[in-house]
């Protein structure tokens, strides 16, 4: 055969299903272009120079390997779409005399091309469209860059390898379906259909078992280390129990419509039923992938926007004042007046010198522990504890707060006896009547406080849940909390914080200073201390590099997450339009109309293609109280921020969902109503 002739008719093949390829291809040049986008942002020097921009390239480290996953699992998922359609014609190159090794030479040229025109595009629309991601992410951090185009070999190689990697085993998969063919099976590919389904109710019961199951998970957890736990588990159930459901359940749906004879003998339904029953546990795996996919989208917009727009409200909560320091005390004595006085004095003396003022001041002490929480009591010494994974839910932390001090920062006049206690609890419920701990003091719980004065710091991002507990003496409630080897367990805290009056350059010079101070203090033999110094002006950038990374990933996996079902759909609807034509094609003759065409793609559309956007949503709802529990880890504890992101974010993907249906349906129609472009 003459040079050339493979090639062109590889060309060919691409260019004659029209239908099916330039779909095709467009969604590898997205994916492509992700990837180096991705992979160009992880390495950029723009973002590097950012604070916080080595927290966003780890971020956009971790993105980049996981699209690259998903593009292998996507793309191995859409080519069986390609391959169900041209079996039909390579068993006819196989009829008139070509062997499988010539077909193989077709199908390689064919994914040749199919890489070359997704690649150079993708790497093209790469390039310029990084600039493009590198300046919002600068945006968002306040930065600076220059508006020089680069281009990142190295991101030039990290995507080519990896795709020609894909592509490649692509066509081995593609091969390997060839091979174990004959030319009878290729020709009767496209109309074999699946045999009459039966509805396996063992099934579907099952996935409704799993699926609660995993709902009750989600709804009953109640502290952010549950939900860590919980969540991974609680995915892989809901996706298993989707697969279950929508296979199973969409063929006993079809067969309750054959049933129904009032709905089933209608040229509306009948042609629409009965094609849908010989095709229901593909069409059912197909509706289960395209509720999954918008699940995940749903869930990363959702949480990951009410990161990114709740940004300041956490700022606020981590660093309540200005200037934000803690100091963390060897000995419980050292909390008696002498060394807070003069680390104070020392604070006040360079806030003086800058031109400051220290202004709403939080002055306050603690004494801080560890336990598990069994009723009342803290069980703090690691011996006595039978630790397994259910205890993660018991584990709490215990922070003391002198009434004297309380009283002073909440501008009450509370009295406590010796034995009494107020109880503050945090992210855990608690109200018992009795406090106390392992071996030494126990109290009566005067009140049950609906409200805590703000310590910020540390203690209000530890993962762990909290109790504040207001006693008379911390001395007196710490003596005797030692293990048995006789150490103590518990850390001696003063918090300083305040306000400044100074502008946001003079406190992070403010910031810088103090951690100087007491860093020299340390180097010159005053270490009887651990101090934190924040600025909230200084770390502002590191949370938003933090939450601004974590919103544009999302936003980049959850576009490439839509690319993908939106193509599943499209698939779905040509290829079974593809399949339906012969049939549509003979009730015309028989006397159907256009109109009830129509109607009857109206009808197979409209009885599942909406379950799966119903069925996100009710994953979505589910999920909702485990994200919120997983976000109170990133500090975020605005509820009405997130419902309204969650509720926002199903109303454009559903507007976004049903524009897609406009589309597809009439890709379908046109299939199966005139045939006027059958390859």
């Amino acid at each position: 055969m003459r040079i050339g002739f493979y090639p062109k008719l590889a060309l060919d093949g691409i260019r004659k299903n029209k239908r099916m390829y330039p779909p095709y291809i467009l969604t590898c040049i997205g994916m492509v272009m992700m990837t180096y986008i991705l992979a160009y942002l992880r390495t950029a020097e723009a973002v590097a120079a950012l604070r916080g921009g080595w927290l966003i390239q780890e971020f956009m480290n971790i993105g980049v390997y996981i699209l690259i996953f998903f593009s292998l699992l996507f793309l191995s998922y859409t080519n069986a779409f390609l391959m169900r359609r041209r079996k039909k014609e390579f068993g006819l190159y196989n009829i008139l005399g070509m062997d499988k090794k010539n077909i193989g030479r077709i199908l390689l040229w064919e994914t040749f091309f199919v890489a070359l025109f997704s690649m150079v595009p993708g790497l093209i629309g790469g390039v310029a469209f990084s600039k493009l991601a590198e300046l919002g992410i600068v945006r968002i951090m306040e930065g600076e860059t220059s508006y020089t185009l680069s281009i990142s070999v190295g991101g030039v190689v990290f995507t080519v390898i990896p795709f020609a990697v894909i592509f490649i085993l692509l066509f081995l998969n593609s091969l390997r379906q060839l091979w174990f063919s004959n030319a009878i099976s290729l020709l009767r590919s496209e109309t074999a259909g699946e045999k009459p389904p039966k509805a396996n109710w063992l099934l579907g019961i099952l996935g409704i078992l799993i699926l609660g199951a995993a709902y009750y998970i989600a709804v009953t957890i109640k502290d952010p280390i549950s939900a860590i736990l919980a969540f991974l588990i609680a995915v892989l159930m809901v996706i298993a129990a989707t697969y279950l459901i929508m296979i199973a359940g969409s063929v006993w749906f079809c067969r309750i419509l054959q049933k129904r004879k009032g709905y089933y003998y209608k040229p509306g339904h009948f042609v629409s039923v009965s094609s849908m029953v010989y095709r229901m546990r593909r069409n059912g795996a197909g509706l289960a992938s395209i509720c999954i996919l918008a699940t995940m989208v749903l869930v990363m917009i959702s949480s990951t926007s009410a990161l990114f727009i709740g940004g300041e409200d956490m700022i606020y909560s981590r660093y309540p004042r200005e200037i934000n320091t803690e100091f963390r005390l060897y000995e419980n004595k050292q909390m008696t007046g002498e060394d807070t006085a003069f680390f104070r004095d020392t604070i006040n003396r360079i806030v003086d010198a800058h031109g400051g003022v220290c202004d709403h001041v939080m002055d306050f002490r603690m004494v801080g522990t560890a336990g598990l929480l069994n009723g009342g009591d803290v069980i703090y010494d690691a011996s006595s504890i039978n630790f397994d994974m259910g205890s993660y839910s018991d584990l709490v932390q215990i922070y003391l707060i002198p009434l004297e001090d309380y009283n002073a920062m909440t501008g009450r006049d509370v009295e406590l006896a010796y034995d009494e206690a107020l109880v503050y609890a945090y992210r855990i419920h608690f109200d018992g009547e009795e406090f106390g701990f392992q071996n030494a003091r126990h109290y009566k719980v005067k009140e049950h406080l609906s409200e805590w004065f703000g310590t910020g710091g540390a203690a209000m991002v530890s993962i762990v849940p909290l109790m504040f507990v207001v006693v008379p003496d911390i001395y007196d409630a710490s003596e005797g909390m030692t293990d048995a080897a006789g150490n103590e367990m518990f850390d001696a805290r003063w918090n300083y914080c305040f306000d400044t009056s100074l502008d946001d350059e003079e406190d992070i010079e403010l910031h810088r200073e103090l951690k100087e101070t007491f860093k020299e203090m340390k180097q010159n033999g005053r270490d009887n201390f651990v101090y934190e110094v924040y600025s909230r002006e200084y770390e502002r950038a590191d949370f938003f590099s933090l939450y601004g990374g974590i919103f544009y990933l999302g936003i980049i996996l959850s576009t490439v997450f839509i690319f993908a079902a939106v193509l599943i759909i499209y698939y779905k609807q040509v290829s079974e339009g593809y399949e339906d034509q012969s049939r549509y094609e003979i009730m015309q003759k028989v006397g159907m109309t256009k109109r009830d065409i129509r109607k009857s793609i109206n009808s197979q559309l409209l009885t599942v293609f909406f379950l799966p956007l119903f069925g996100a949503g009710l994953h979505l709802a589910f999920a909702f109280p485990i994200i919120e529990k997983l976000l109170l880890l990133f500090n975020l504890h605005n509820h009405t921020l997130f419902v309204c992101t969650t509720i926002g974010s199903f109303l454009v993907f559903a507007l976004f969902y049903v524009v897609v249906y406009r589309i597809t349906a009439g890709a379908y129609y046109q299939i199966v109503s005139g045939a006027k472009d059958r390859e």
